[in-house]
């Protein structure tokens, strides 16, 4: 299946021009370039984010530290906002354009936006679960449960993030680089 829940890689028909431009040639190919580095770099941040997130939800449930609900909103907010505006400046800006040099590769695109579309129903529990803990923190209730809840949902978004973003990468940078695009 193609969906973001079952898929374990990037479909065969969508990887017509990796096999031409395989990830370990990228950084060092003629067309890769500053705006090609941030956008990898981005996808690498979330990667980041996101265990961190974790990290700090589990210290929340283990009580190992007093919860500080700063970190919280800080580490769930940059991580959910800048997807979220990450994947709208992808779909109405880059997907099109990218489309248009590679009308063979539609399917790719629509595939990706599907997968925008089950990201943001899952970035929306996420922030659901995370207001959840500071709710209870703000009410001085324990929040191991509602924190626990949290990180039932972050376990298996990273899983379907991950996936996303390499597939998202394997599709997106060999068009670029095999049109020397300029986004």
């Amino acid at each position: 299946m193609d969906d973001l829940e079952h898929r374990a890689a990037l479909p065969e028909t969508l990887r017509l021009l990796l096999d031409d431009y395989p990830r370990d040639i990228w950084e060092s190919h003629r067309n890769f370039d500053g705006l090609t580095r941030f956008w990898l770099d981005r996808h690498q941040g979330f990667r980041t984010l996101l265990p961190m997130l974790q990290a700090h939800t589990r210290t929340i449930i283990e009580r190992d530290a007093e919860p500080d609900p700063r970190r919280l909103i800080q580490l769930a907010g940059q991580l959910l906002n800048e997807l979220h505006g990450h994947h709208q400046i992808e779909d109405h800006h880059y997907f099109p354009m990218l489309m248009q040099a590679e009308p063979k590769l539609e399917h790719g695109f629509t595939l990706l936006d599907a997968d925008h579309h089950t990201l943001d129903a899952r970035i929306k529990d996420l922030a659901d679960r995370t207001n959840a803990v500071l709710r209870t923190l703000h009410e001085g209730q324990p929040p191991r449960e509602t924190a626990a809840l949290l990180d039932e949902a972050l376990t298996p978004f990273a899983t379907f993030l991950d996936r996303h973003l390499s597939d998202e990468e394997e599709l997106v940078v060999p068009i670029i680089l095999h049109h020397a695009l300029n986004l």
